[in-house]
């Protein structure tokens, strides 16, 4: 009746209402299971699955890692010295004044049960004060820079988070992920070729077990998750798997078929570091004036899935952010547009995207190429800050609403790949999942 009045008197906007409305039941503990989507003008529940995303268009390359190690996940340890960078490019015409919350998940990167005081030491939320404007340059750019945790947050539980990076107007600019392990257990891992026949030549069997002589699991099966990811991927992971074996403190995960990844190949290679030469995949490089940019053209790419296996270095799909002709590569690093091409026949059943951690290791609309019938190619542009990327190409069979990762790039064992396994525990005194082993692992001795 309170807020049907209020709409009726006052002739409050909808949007208005529902903010006031959140405010209320807020306070008084009845919309804890909703979360508040202001750019969206949505309110989701609580089983939202928060990913690395960005709603603001003019922000560009959002980094996060453990300080001082660029190519590493963003995970550190709990109560310890080390810190996690956030960096990232704001392309708007002036310096905006940014905030950040935290925000504590499950395993499942759903919002947990904790409450900000149960999770965080610390303001709330907090401005970002770090901030420089891009030198020399023909793209503009204002690069924010932030370290958790800091004088004015930090800690207290381990698990899986999420910062949230605000505006003045408390719109979401962007979410990323980060991770804090509280070490419990201990991981060993082997990494070999698949077990069963079918498997031999084209998947990778990742056999671990985890020991936990000093901590105690009452009920490894219900108490426990594992989750393995193939180059940290977010779209080719394990998570259902159950101990084979319990013995002597050691937990056995040593399945057959269960625990097995495709292999996929390596990945594919660009290096504009330098806008100024040609480097072994661009075909050329011009300066477009209208949109004051510069475009960089690939050589086209062929499908691999039939190619025999061959050994090149890569760096499992993620990229460098540098420039060779800049002292600080994060404020003088130019943009570009990039060009892709793939040479294929088109697939009525799919679509295809560009891989790999500058996609976030997800299906994104913004790397999706459009089919050129002309040409007989798949094509797009995706602007980039300079470095050393990695990539590949996904098909999006839309029929089934499955990815294949081979069915462009093809699968073979000698192909080397990190593989990260995280164990999260629940025991039934815990009101949250608990991040309590973590081991990153490679199959590089299989060649």
């Amino acid at each position: 009746m309170l807020f049907r009045m209020i709409l009726i008197k006052k002739n409050v906007h909808v949007k208005t209402f529902l903010l006031i409305f959140i405010t209320i039941c807020t306070n008084n503990h009845l919309f804890s299971n909703y979360i508040f989507n202001e750019n969206h003008d949505s309110i989701l529940d609580a089983n939202y699955i928060y990913r690395d995303k960005i709603f603001d268009k003019n922000i560009k390359t959002v980094l996060c890692f453990k300080k001082n190690q660029n190519l590493s996940i963003p995970l550190i340890n709990l109560k310890s010295d080390e810190k996690i960078s956030l960096i990232f490019d704001d392309h708007g015409d002036n310096i905006r004044t940014f905030f950040y919350r935290i925000i504590h998940c499950n395993s499942n990167w759903e919002k947990s049960d904790l409450i900000e005081s149960d999770y965080i030491d610390g303001f709330f939320k907090n401005e970002i004060y770090d901030y420089e404007l891009s030198f020399n340059t023909i793209q503009k750019y204002i690069n924010y820079n932030l370290e958790l945790p800091n004088e004015d947050i930090s800690f207290l539980k381990s698990g899986n988070y999420i910062v949230e990076i605000i505006n003045e107007l408390d719109s979401i600019i962007f979410h990323k992920r980060f991770m804090i392990l509280e070490k419990k257990v201990s991981i060993s891992a082997n990494i070999k070729q698949g077990t069963l026949n079918k498997n031999k030549k084209i998947k990778h069997e990742i056999d671990f077990h985890i020991h936990h002589e000093k901590f105690y699991i009452s009920d490894p099966y219900t108490d426990v998750k594992v989750i393995v990811k193939q180059n940290n991927n977010e779209e080719n992971k394990i998570d259902d798997l159950s101990p084979l074996f319990v013995k002597n403190n050691v937990l056995i995960y040593d399945y057959d078929d269960e625990n097995n990844f495709f292999a996929i190949n390596e990945f594919r290679y660009f290096d504009i570091r330098s806008l100024r030469y040609l480097s072994e995949k661009i075909k050329y490089i011009k300066h477009d004036s209208i949109d004051k940019i510069n475009k960089v053209f690939l050589f086209k790419d062929k499908k691999r899935a039939f190619d025999l296996y061959s050994i090149y270095p890569d760096i499992n799909g993620k990229f460098i952010i540098e420039s060779q002709e800049g002292r600080n590569s994060m404020t003088e690093s130019d943009y570009a547009k990039i060009n892709f091409k793939l040479i294929s026949e088109k697939i009525e059943y799919g679509d295809i995207y560009i891989f790999g951690k500058l996609s976030d290791w997800m299906i994104n609309d913004n790397f999706k190429l459009k089919y050129n019938e002309k040409e007989k190619i798949y094509e797009t542009d995706i602007i980039l800050k300079q470095g050393y990327y990695n990539y590949n190409y996904a098909l999006k069979d839309t029929i089934n609403n499955t990815i294949d990762f081979s069915f462009i790039e093809g699968t073979h064992y000698q192909t080397k790949n990190d593989y990260y396994i995280y164990v999260y525990y629940r025991g039934s005194e815990n009101r949250y999942d608990m991040l309590i082993g973590f081991l990153k692992t490679s199959s590089k001795e299989l060649f």
